[in-house]
């Protein structure tokens, strides 16, 4: 029951980072996930890809809750999501497939280095040139490739990715956010389906899982962050940029100091 909680909470939580900022609320649940898992004594080896799984499998949940709201602000762009969508499906799927033969500390090691890169992008990153667009077919599908092939290995829904890279093709960042929060579909429906067809090779995985998803936390934290996911929504059209920039960096440090703390203790 204490874990059941913990889930239930932690989807409050995701939700609502999901829908402010665009991210997926992956950056939450994959290291609690993974702490949470370690807690039930889960075979250490996969905690980390269980958490990938299950977090990209409750995404696929958010994202729409969160799309939804943003789409009501009228903050997603359509046709960027529609030239992104194709390479953000093929590089997803190659990555979270891939992801099984991968070992759980290397795992561990890139998601940090991720969060510290994302976070320090976000708080010092150059303007964005004037003149700059968003670039044509070849140029977003090779740009959703590389985003969600990180992505299927940090658990998210690509916002850390796809938010800084709209912003610095002169997107405004409500619209970045909202638009991030759109291209997070496939990206969790391609990673989800990824994950839960490499885990059926692994051996000693807890019951009611299906590969590296684990059914019981999905269902609990996907209940309540459907909840909480359009509230943030609403909140990031009413924050000024400076202010959504600082608390998107300061959460990625935060996040990133923690597992570090984890991986050198």
């Amino acid at each position: 029951m204490s874990f059941l909680l913990a889930y239930l909470a932690l989807g409050l939580a995701s939700g609502f980072v999901a829908g402010l900022l665009g991210v997926g609320g992956g950056l939450v649940l994959v290291p609690v996930l993974s702490w949470l898992y370690a807690a039930q004594a889960f075979p250490a080896g996969y905690n980390i890809h269980m958490a990938l799984g299950t977090s990209l499998a409750v995404i696929v949940l958010t994202s729409v809750a969160s799309l939804r709201a943003h789409h009501g602000h009228g903050a997603v762009r359509w046709p960027a999501v529609r030239r992104i969508a194709p390479g953000i499906v093929l590089g997803t799927l190659a990555g979270a497939i891939a992801a099984a033969w991968l070992p759980d500390r290397g795992l561990r090691w890139f998601f940090v280095a991720f969060l510290f890169y994302a976070a320090t992008q976000m708080l010092f990153g150059f303007k964005a040139n004037p003149h700059r667009e968003l670039p044509g077919w070849p140029g977003m599908t090779l740009a959703g490739s590389v985003i969600g092939l990180v992505s299927s290995w940090v658990g998210i829904g690509g916002g850390t990715l796809s938010v800084p890279f709209l912003n610095w093709c002169n997107v405004r960042f409500q619209e970045a956010i909202g638009t991030s929060a759109a291209i997070g579909f496939p990206i969790a429906v391609s990673g989800a389906l990824g994950y839960a067809l490499s885990g059926q090779v692994a051996a000693g995985l807890p019951e009611w899982n299906l590969g590296f998803v684990h059914l019981p936390a999905l269902a609990a934290v996907a209940l309540t962050s459907m909840l909480t996911a359009p509230w943030g929504a609403r909140l990031t059209h009413r924050l000024p940029v400076a202010r959504l920039k600082r608390i998107f960096a300061g959460l990625l440090y935060v996040l990133g100091l923690r597992m570090l703390y984890g991986l050198l203790t």
